[in-house]
């Protein structure tokens, strides 16, 4: 048995009476407000915005390693910092990025408030660094809103339902955009980052990989899952179960991005593969003498995120994040089961909607691997996945034969219609 596991998504409910034409959340990473220029520059961008007749809602990340730097101040203080402190300290990035925003909106002649996500109305459960939204209370952004202000609210955080300040985890304030564009009812979530949309593969390391120019939700919840960096995992089911479009480009020119939104037949037509993904690390796990039950509901309990799940008797094989490691191990020892682990394994993912459609796929990607002499340790898929985990050495030449392949390089494989 092979699964996949999302999270549960809140129903977060669109405010339709508050909700006209014409509301843009839009999202901006790190990179884009990572220095004074780049913070006027997004600015400039949410005025052009709202010149254009568009309410706008902005939502941005801490400047540029912000958030890596108060962390490292933590571990500088404490070992071990406390969750609840950690999270009130490195909640404290996203806040400058929208007040500098501010400043810079009212130079440029617009009215802008900025506002922390508590301020926001966004409530989450009491899980410190890896909080989940469980309500949006949006009351406030609709008040500024309706006296034509520009609403900019700090990304990745939000507010506990016992009133602490807490954190979504990393690549939070997408999750943040778009639980906020499905609450407001907007009419799409832009999210503007540092590469101009999503690709048939990280260009780092695929030169001649494409820009998809579009991708269902379940072809991105598999791509973001698999290793794709591009959005957080809880955004895209978000998208999903609320239906809002999303948009990803480049905050630095005006370049059309990557469309994200429901599956139709041209997308099955113009290419059976959406993309190649990859993690270069990632801890597999053998267990003995534990049921499914009770080995996932304690790895739950401790807030561990598991990826690929495997079973085909007593043994149960699973994956996790390597930053998971010391939770997996505590949770195991706890257990008292038979377990083991490795660390030397990458994970590549061969992920498109197409290949429901189209036998021979399995094949392929075997066979291709095999004729580069990779060896395959685990498999693992899903109606539109193929994940193999493979020798973390061995997971760049994956990449790159699997692109070949199946030919991603090609025209077609940008999915190029309106």
């Amino acid at each position: 048995m092979a699964t996949t596991e999302y999270e549960a998504v809140p129903a977060v409910a669109r405010d339709e009476e508050r909700a006209p034409q014409g509301l843009l959340v839009m999202k901006f990473g790190g990179t884009s407000v990572a220095s004074p220029e780049r913070l006027k520059a997004v600015a400039a961008r949410m005025v052009a915005a709202r010149e254009h007749g568009n309410r706008v809602v902005g939502v941005l990340s801490a400047m540029g390693d912000t958030t890596d730097h108060l962390v490292e101040l933590a571990h500088q203080i404490s070992a071990r910092p406390k969750p609840r402190e950690l999270d009130m300290l490195i909640s404290v990035g996203e806040r400058i990025s929208c007040a500098l925003a501010a400043m810079a909106i009212h130079d440029l002649g617009q009215e802008a408030i900025s506002l922390t996500g508590s301020q926001a109305g966004i409530v989450t459960d009491t899980v410190h660094g890896k909080a989940k939204i469980v309500d949006i209370r949006a009351r406030r952004i609709h008040e500024a809103l309706d006296d034509d202000r520009i609403v900019l609210v700090a990304g990745f955080q939000g507010v506990s339902t016992d009133l602490d300040i807490t954190t979504l985890g990393r690549g939070g304030s997408d999750t943040t955009a778009v639980a906020l564009a499905a609450a407001l009812g907007a009419t799409a979530c832009e999210i503007y980052t540092d590469v101009e949309g999503v690709y048939t593969a990280d260009p780092r390391l695929v030169a001649e990989a494409r820009k998809l120019h579009a991708v269902s939700y379940d072809e991105m919840l598999e791509l973001a899952a698999s290793g794709a960096k591009v959005l957080q995992l809880r955004s895209v089911e978000f998208a999903r179960n609320h239906a809002v479009t999303l948009h990803v480009r480049s905050t630095f020119d005006d370049a059309d991005g990557t469309w994200i939104r429901e599956e139709d037949e041209r997308m099955l037509e113009k290419a059976m593969i959406s993309g190649v993904t990859h993690t270069r690390e990632e801890m597999v796990y053998r267990v003995d003498g534990a049921t499914p039950a009770r080995l996932f509901g304690a790895l739950a309990d401790a807030s561990v995120n598991v990826d690929t799940i495997v079973q085909t008797g007593p043994e149960i094989v699973f994956s996790a994040p390597a930053a998971d490691r010391d939770e997996v191990a505590a949770t195991l020892e706890a257990l008292g089961v038979r377990w083991s682990e490795r660390d030397d394994l990458g994970k590549v993912s061969l992920i498109g909607a197409g290949m429901k459609s189209h036998p021979g796929i399995a094949a392929k990607t075997f066979a291709t691997l095999d004729g580069a002499g990779i060896a395959i340790e685990v498999v693992t898929t899903s109606p539109i996945k193929i994940a193999c985990h493979v020798a973390s050495d061995d997971v760049d030449r994956a990449v790159q034969a699997l692109h070949r392949a199946f030919e991603l390089e090609r025209p077609e494989a940008e999915r190029a219609h309106a």
